[in-house]
């Protein structure tokens, strides 16, 4: 993760390794949410842990037609 330094505090290089980051970090606290038995808080975020992975992989065709 970039701090506002600019560096990568994932030990990762580039946005890949963000992702990689994010991904673990999601992946913790899925099992912080369902030792709390917070069963929506799961679902939101294993689909984000989802979106992470597919990331990760490459951008999907179309994805950053919302972006400008």
């Amino acid at each position: 993760m970039k701090g506002l330094e600019g560096t990568n505090r994932s030990g990762g290089e580039g946005a890949g390794g963000n992702l990689a980051y994010i991904r673990q970090m999601l992946g913790q606290l899925r099992l912080v949410a369902h030792q709390e038995r917070a069963h929506l808080l799961c679902y939101l975020i294993e689909m984000a842990y989802i979106e992470a992975g597919e990331l990760q992989i490459g951008p999907r065709r179309g994805s950053d037609k919302h972006r400008e």
